[in-house]
């Protein structure tokens, strides 16, 4: 069939509820987008060697995980394979003149959000959104049965400029911020904003703190600079270019069923509890933060807000792990994230596409994207890729449904709460 062709515009940010066209951009594979990498900034010097141990990285590297032309190629390569199937579109354009670009697959009546590289230095995200992409593009019964129920819309690497300089932040500064919006100019900068990150004097955003549940907000200088448990201001081309995604998909489905966060945490966790007790943590799963009851504060404004369904949607990805690799291999190393009932942080992304109605999900792998090498890279991208297939599958069929919140707390944890 004819492929029709879109080249992203290399430097404007989408126009505000301008529609995604979701055409194929065979411009992808050729390399012509814009952004070229720069050098990687020393990260740090944990390395998770295998299951159970933790030793120094002397030479801490980001080799071997996918750039950002990488990215291009490989989704190129992905929608011209796919034969119609997977749709490439820039969602918008980060401040470096890099497209944000997202894949979306199947005709369901639920719809699934996924991010990765949201923090530049967490990729295994990335590599895990790259394979399952390719496998559900990939015409056979399994995959057909999960894209007859679910739509799924993947931002692979939502942070590229943070990803080149291998760097949890973004690249940006306060006075580019201003220029965006004028009425700051008075303002302090935001509290998540950083001066320099992981050996880099280049200043930016901790983007996973710029979201506002008001997904009409405006940033007002009287809110600002703000505090770690008050939302964001969406201040950045990045959450912005997801903020916008998710409207428009509201806007065609009336609703978007589950939005998927993909992170990194610390490489020498140990499960407390469960089957694999005292080995290290793989991964960590988690609903919303959103303080005491359940987010009770903001049910008022918010009244769509259902942490039972997040949990539900959570314990589907842990329980899926399990079944799916055995409860006592590596990948199926799964606990539950840290979350005491006052830990509340509304300027997450999860947080605020949670009290739009949404199911939200983290994902916590174990270390950063320095911190192990290419045995423990293959083992984790995996524990993810496995994860979210899990839930794909159990939105498709329907069983997410019949899941009990609450059996999401008889999963371990890793010492932050001794009930586990």
């Amino acid at each position: 069939m004819p492929i029709c062709t879109r080249i992203p515009e290399p430097t404007t940010a989408r126009r505000r509820g301008a529609a995604l066209t979701w055409v194929a951009v065979p411009a992808l594979a050729a390399g012509l987008l814009t952004g070229a990498p720069a050098a990687a900034a020393p990260g740090p010097t944990i390395h998770a060697q295998g299951q159970g141990t933790c030793t120094p990285l002397e030479e801490p590297s980001a080799a071997g995980w996918s750039s950002y032309a990488d990215v291009q190629r490989t989704l190129g390569q992905i929608e011209r394979t796919s034969q119609g199937r997977v749709a490439v579109d820039s969602i918008g354009t980060t401040r470096q003149g890099r497209d944000i670009l997202a894949a979306r697959v199947g005709s369901g009546d639920r719809v699934v959000v996924v991010t990765g590289a949201i923090h530049g230095n967490e990729r295994t995200g990335v590599e895990a959104q790259l394979a399952l992409l390719k496998s559900l593009g990939t015409d056979n019964p399994a995959s057909r049965e999960i894209l007859q129920g679910v739509t799924l819309v993947a931002i692979p690497m939502l942070n590229p400029d943070g990803v080149e300089l291998n760097r949890r932040i973004n690249d940006v500064t306060w006075a580019e911020t201003v220029a965006d919006f004028p009425q700051l100019a008075a303002a302090d900068p935001a509290w998540y904003y950083r001066t320099s990150n992981l050996g880099s004097d280049l200043p930016g955003y901790d983007l996973n703190r710029d979201f506002h549940p008001d997904l009409d907000y405006v940033p007002q200088a009287e809110d600002l600079p703000g505090t770690s448990t008050d939302p964001g201001f969406y201040l950045n081309p990045e959450s912005r270019a997801v903020r916008d995604a998710y409207v428009e998909l509201q806007s065609e489905f009336g609703t978007v069923d589950a939005v998927v966060d993909l992170h990194h945490m610390g490489a020498c966790n140990e499960q407390t509890g469960g089957p694999q007790d005292g080995k290290q943590v793989t991964i960590a799963i988690d609903y919303p933060p959103l303080g005491v009851g359940d987010g009770a504060k903001y049910l008022e404004d918010y009244p769509s807000l259902d942490q039972d369904d997040s949990r539900r949607h959570a314990l589907a990805i842990m329980n899926g792990l399990r079944e799916n690799v055995g409860a006592q291999s590596p990948l199926a190393g799964v606990v539950r994230y840290l979350h005491p009932e006052e830990r509340e942080f509304a300027g997450q992304g999860r947080s605020a596409f949670a009290l739009n109605g949404s199911a939200s999900v983290l994902f916590e792998v174990r270390g950063q994207t320095q911190s192990f090498g290419q045995k423990q890279k293959g083992m984790l991208t995996k524990t993810v890729e496995t994860g979210l297939r899990s839930l794909l599958e159990s939105m498709a069929d329907g069983s997410v449904d019949r899941l009990d919140g609450d059996d999401f707390y008889d999963y371990p944890d890793y010492g932050w709460d001794t009930a586990g």
